[in-house]
């Protein structure tokens, strides 16, 4: 199996192509940090061991303009030392930006760095795969850092209202789409330009805000009918969750009996099923990269668990038929639901894809590591 470093593998991007090479390959990279990268021998250890680096650590904002440029310029030399040190050739792949050709401190960093990588990569044996990456957007992005989608989601998710002070359109590419831009250009030695899909950034944040209206507190689901819909809309979810959930829908109840409504979509596919669970025992325990799901009880008891990918802390929720409330699942979160009560568990579940069983997008993982 190849052996895949990566530097800034506790950042967004990093974090997203590490859950994807877990999900999709199987491969538990190597992440490094900033303090890994800083430290040379541990730099130098770690990408003698692989066979490939994905170098994504990169500096976007700091205080003093330079700083941003020197920052991303020294990544790439001390990265460059380590693959000159290898006793073996190692394939780099350089997440880039589009924004190199500027003539600013960001677009010359990077700039530079891509020259420094490609000249250890090539003069050791290796290749270099120069990928030029868009604005980047997806789940559990640092507002005020990674973009402006970031920002706009955390605001919005907390009932703020951002403005937009100079609009525009952007190129915008969602995370997972960028991590598999990188891991097919293992082993090419070109350069390679990643397209992001124009939209304005009023357009987006209205986008957001009108999904806010519906998920917030109602639980609706709005329009999900293109991909970009779907990855703005799990964005929004990553900003939104845990706080959040669960959500109790209204109970309609007379005579007969009771009524609630389990789910209200506005569109796009969705398909819905119904479990039972004996008492003690669990289901789930797999993660989805792209589905949206919701659970709700309609009797008995329930513990739901979640644990976001390659971290340890778990989101614990007990719900129950008694006093109906339903959770989303958010992507590249681990999740399981077990029966707690005494009697049979029934469950609803819902998602907005039709189950493919070529492409059910459901990776196996336990949320309870110990």
């Amino acid at each position: 199996m190849v052996r895949i470093c990566i530097t800034g593998g506790f950042g967004f991007l990093g974090w997203h192509t590490a859950c994807r090479l877990r999900a999709l390959h199987g491969i538990e990279p190597v992440r490094l940090g900033r303090a890994d990268v800083a430290d040379p021998r541990r730099l130098a250890a770690a990408v003698s061991a692989s066979d490939v680096v994905l170098h994504l650590a990169g500096v976007n904002r700091a205080e003093e303009p330079t700083a941003v440029e020197q920052g991303n310029i020294n990544l790439a030399d001390a990265l460059a030392a380590a693959l000159r040190a290898s006793p073996r050739p190692v394939d780099v792949v350089y997440a880039n930006s589009v924004h190199a050709s500027l003539d600013n401190p960001y677009g010359r960093g990077k700039a530079r760095a891509a020259t420094l990588l490609a000249d250890a990569a090539r003069s050791t044996g290796g290749s270099f795969a120069d990928v030029l990456l868009p604005n980047l957007f997806g789940e559990h992005g640092r507002a005020h850092y990674n973009s402006f989608v970031a920002t706009f989601a955390a605001e919005v998710a907390r009932g703020g209202s951002p403005v937009v002070t100079a609009d525009r359109e952007v190129g915008l590419l969602h995370v997972q789409q960028a991590a598999a831009a990188l891991l097919d250009s293992v082993g090419d030695d070109e350069q390679r330009v990643v397209e992001g899909e124009p939209h304005l950034i009023s357009g987006v944040l209205a986008s957001l805000q009108a999904t806010h209206a519906l998920y917030a507190g109602r639980g609706e689901v709005p329009p999900l009918t293109t991909p970009f819909e779907v990855d703005l809309f799990n964005t929004y979810r990553a900003a939104s969750f845990p706080q959040m959930w669960p959500v109790a829908p209204t109970v309609h109840a007379d005579n007969r009996g009771a009524l609630v409504e389990a789910v209200r979509s506005h569109g796009g596919t969705g398909q819905a099923f119904v479990s039972t669970t004996l008492p003690g025992m669990v289901r789930g325990d797999h993660y989805h990269l792209r589905k949206v799901e919701r659970f709700m009880v309609v009797h008995g008891t329930a513990e739901i668990r979640l644990r976001r990918l390659l971290h340890d802390e778990v989101v614990s929720f007990t719900v129950t038929g008694s006093s109906p409330a339903y959770v989303d699942m958010p992507t590249l979160w681990v999740h399981n639901i077990r029966n707690i009560g005494d009697d049979e568990l029934v469950t609803m579940f819902w998602s907005d894809q039709l189950l493919d069983p070529r492409d059910p997008d459901q990776y196996a993982e336990r949320v309870d590591t110990t």
